[in-house]
């Protein structure tokens, strides 16, 4: 017969240390990540495209002529590429979470941190951090890289210019909140093609066909829109939502969709 273990009075007794806390699960998500290759492809072709398409338009970019040089804006140009990085960004946001779905490994992040909205809210601060750092970084890494690549004769911004440090700033956070939605869809559908079905119907598709039947009116408030065309630009444009107008609704839907998988993870079974 085995001696009882004293296991101390009901007061003393703690559960193990940081567990269920945030800490941990953002470490744990910090291992996934970095431990597979695609994040770290995905986030290397995002800087490579960005970069290669601000190059090439800014390369293509003439001298406006007299009747246009006050509505001439080369920053919005440079940043081209925010729409291919906004898409690669997206999609891997959507498979951080429907990847762990399809493997079955969902299941063991649930039993290492039952808290399923304490996973999700992990989930999000790691990969939108990291989308957030690397989409500050390649906006200004383009926006040089692009000044460099104009041709005589065509005004260069320059980062004091009025609205253009603001255009980096709001261009780069674009992308990090991009990264969320990602996140966010693929935690209501757990389902990589739905999800990016949805990402793209959201961010390329809808806009195209509203935009087509109705012009700017709706469409404006439409990720891609936003991006293109508040955003990116230095200069004030008519007809479409102001920077931080166009920023607000941004983090609207990056909210709207956390929100709408955060109910979906602790209502669903794994």
């Amino acid at each position: 017969m085995t001696s009882p273990v004293y296991a101390g009075p009901p007061h003393t007794r703690r559960a193990p240390t940081g567990r269920h806390g945030f800490g941990n699960a953002t470490r744990m998500e910090w291992i996934k990540l970095r431990s597979l290759r695609s994040t770290l492809w995905a986030l290397l072709l995002v800087v490579v495209a960005m970069v290669a398409i601000g190059i090439v338009t800014m390369a293509n970019t003439k001298a406006p002529s007299a009747d246009k040089a006050a509505a001439f804006d080369p920053t919005n140009n440079v940043l081209a590429g925010v729409a291919v990085g906004q898409l690669l960004i997206g999609v891997l946001g959507v498979l951080v979470v429907t990847g762990e779905y399809s493997s079955g490994t969902i299941r063991s992040t649930l039993a290492a941190i039952p808290d399923r909205r304490l996973v999700l809210a992990a989930k999000a601060s790691v990969y939108g951090g990291i989308s957030l750092a690397v989409g500050l970084a390649v906006t200004f890494v383009t926006f040089f890289a692009g000044r460099s690549a104009l041709g005589e004769g065509v005004p260069a911004p320059g980062i004091g210019d009025p609205g253009v440090l603001r255009a980096l700033l709001l261009s780069g956070t674009y992308l990090g909140l991009i990264a969320l939605m990602g996140i966010g869809i693929g935690a209501v559908t757990r389902h990589t093609a739905s999800a990016i079905g949805a990402l793209v119907a959201i961010t390329f598709v809808l806009p195209a066909i509203i935009g087509g039947a109705s012009g700017t009116t709706v469409a404006q408030f439409f990720p891609t829109i936003i991006a293109g065309n508040s955003l990116a630009v230095s200069k004030p444009v008519a007809d479409v939502l102001s920077p931080w107008a166009g920023f607000a609704v941004m983090c609207l839907y990056a909210a709207l969709a956390l929100g709408s998988g955060w109910r979906t993870l602790a209502r669903r079974d794994a």
